[in-house]
């Protein structure tokens, strides 16, 4: 089974071991043809201790809870 991957941005951390996590895609309209850009909050597993303004990559993983089933695997980038 292949995981999903996404980049983001650590935009809340004020909640024990869990961060939300910003993530921006592009998605195409089918009948304008215009891009435009889709924000996506995940709730993360945060055992790293990333900081607020932070960019990671998250991971797809089991349920942890009823919100929660994506996990921060690494920061990229600190602020």
């Amino acid at each position: 089974m292949t995981l999903r991957r996404l980049t983001g941005v650590v935009i809340s951390n004020k909640m024990t071991n869990t961060a939300v996590v910003s993530v921006n895609s592009f998605r195409h309209h089918p009948l304008y043809e215009k891009r435009y850009r889709v924000t996506q909050k995940f709730m993360t597993d945060n055992l790293l201790g990333a900081q607020e303004g932070n960019q990671v990559v998250i991971e797809e993983c089991r349920p942890l809870s009823k919100k929660k089933c994506w996990k921060i695997i690494e920061v990229v980038k600190n602020n």
